[in-house]
């Protein structure tokens, strides 16, 4: 079975956080047979639609995975970002006829509780494998 062709766009910040994700994510894809082969860096987890977007028109990407880290503060703002970038990110996946998986830890958590959850870039990149594979076995 040919690899997944995968693209990744990672929040730089919480930087220490998600370099730490992008470096599992991209063994977990060897681990599939597949290679992230395109990785877009943008300031935030609120910033990746476009990104996003910009690799779903790519041919050469199969699927896209997001990494990020949303950190609780003094406000809620950590709540309004998480809900506005997922939905659109779902949408654009949707849009463009391509899996696009969501590997963005919180709202509502702590930094170490962020560092606790940098295995949710190998979730990304499993749910993204398996959606690409599953769709183009229909």
């Amino acid at each position: 079975m040919a690899g997944v062709r995968i693209g990744a766009v990672v929040a730089e910040f919480n930087y220490d956080i998600t370099h730490m994700m992008l470096e599992l994510a991209k063994e977990h894809a060897k681990f599939l047979e597949s290679e992230i082969t395109r990785v877009i860096a943008v300031p935030g987890v609120f910033d990746m639609p476009l990104a996003v977007k910009k690799l779903l028109l790519d041919d050469e990407i199969d699927a896209v995975i997001t990494l990020g880290a949303v950190i609780e503060g003094a406000t809620d703002h950590d709540q309004i970002v998480v809900q506005h970038a997922s939905r659109k990110i779902a949408d654009l996946s949707l849009e463009y006829d391509k899996p696009v998986a969501l590997g963005i830890s919180g709202p509502g958590m702590t930094r170490l509780e962020a560092h606790q959850r940098v295995d949710y870039a190998k979730r990304a990149v499993e749910a993204a494998v398996k959606m690409y594979r599953r769709l183009n076995e229909i």
